[in-house]
């Protein structure tokens, strides 16, 4: 089972991306997913979750200009992030939390997509 993401890109600040990850393989279910991000010399930080049910939670600085959605019959999740800040400039990966066809439950992560956002 893989996540893959796409969609990062660079743009101007207050510019829009839309991240996407798709989940390809056998799996069962999938609970939480999420978006992290890792800009260079820092730690990865969560941006943004979505439970199965659609609750969603994010990061304070994000609220308001990130939407993170899914669609369960498409198995993806997506970022959708207006507004942009050079702050949110790094490189994003999705995650999720899945059952494998074996009734474990473990998270996987796709590959990091890089925003830039500059002038």
């Amino acid at each position: 089972v893989q996540l893959q993401a796409s969609g990062g890109g660079e743009v101007q600040p207050g510019g829009s991306l839309r991240l996407s990850c798709i989940i390809s393989g056998n799996f069962r279910a999938a609970k939480d997913m999420g978006w992290y991000r890792q800009a260079p010399g820092k730690q990865r930080e969560l941006v943004a979750t979505i439970s199965a049910d659609g609750s969603t939670t994010y990061e304070d600085s994000v609220q308001g200009r990130f939407t993170i959605s899914r669609d369960n019959s498409e198995k993806s999740v997506h970022l959708q992030m207006n507004r942009l800040k050079p702050e949110d400039a790094a490189a994003y990966y999705c995650n999720a939390y899945i059952q494998t066809p074996r009734l474990l439950w473990t998270t996987i992560w796709g590959r990091g997509t890089q925003v830039t956002v500059s002038s």
